[in-house]
């Protein structure tokens, strides 16, 4: 059972480390990023059990504009900040970041280190059914919010080497709000009893997969070293993956 709880971290993880086709990062590296990502689960519970117990203890939380409070500060900001902590914290100055490729292999690694834990804790709690529907659907979630902060988080990282400070600063605040946005939407839409919620669901996430999918095989194929004499083009985000969200 414990096994069918990690797989499906396992297989992600796979398919990212085989599409970093110029140069592989330190497995010691990635192995750092996993554990302090699945750390972070820590401050995840702490601070959302906090807010259920004390902060919104006499608060209807059926109310529709709570459940949007509740899933986009409370789950969506808390997980993704501890996510994006660790990812520039251990990466952004580490020598080893030295391709574009890098920064979504690094905010993967991290997001499966949280994933993965927070689905041995629903398997523990919930059993194997909800386990394996998490493993499904929250934990290829959480890589697909990855994909995007890394997007971004390579993109301030060729700004800084362009000494571009606005560009930098813009895309490392992006890295953060995009992964929030699609995380909250995300539990938003399955918290509720509204059809059309459901519906909205449905349609949100062929979307953000397809978009997802595509920009991963193009980062990867075409995945350069980062160099102060990048033209701004390249780095802008002109091409952004939000577009036609």
């Amino acid at each position: 059972m414990f096994l069918l709880a990690i797989l499906p971290s396992i297989i992600l993880f796979i398919i990212v480390w085989r599409a970093d086709k110029i140069e592989k990062e330190p497995i010691k590296l990635l192995l750092k990023l996993f554990g302090l990502g699945a750390l972070t689960v820590i401050s995840a519970l702490v601070i959302g059990m906090f807010c259920d117990d004390v902060v919104f203890a006499s608060v209807n939380k059926q109310n529709l504009l709570f459940i949007l409070f509740d899933n986009m500060i409370v789950t969506a900001l808390v997980e993704e900040a501890g996510k994006y902590f660790v990812l520039k914290k251990v990466t952004w100055k580490h020598p080893e970041f030295n391709y574009t490729f890098d920064a979504v292999v690094y905010a993967v690694c991290v997001s499966l280190g949280f994933a993965t834990v927070e689905n041995i804790f629903y398997l523990i709690d919930e059993g194997i059914d909800i386990a394996i529907i998490r493993g499904l659907l929250s934990v290829p979630g959480h890589v697909i919010d990855a994909i995007f902060m890394g997007y971004y988080y390579g993109l301030a990282k060729c700004a800084d080497a362009a000494q571009d400070d606005a560009g930098r600063s813009r895309n490392l605040k992006l890295a953060l709000i995009v992964p929030v946005l699609l995380h909250g939407v995300y539990d938003f839409c399955i918290s509720t009893d509204y059809t059309i919620l459901l519906v909205a669901f449905i349609v949100f996430e062929i979307v953000v997969i397809r978009k997802a999918i595509k920009k991963f095989k193009q980062l990867s194929n075409e995945d350069r070293e980062i160099s102060p004499h990048e033209e701004a083009a390249e780095y802008t985000g002109t091409d952004e993956i939000t577009e036609g969200l």
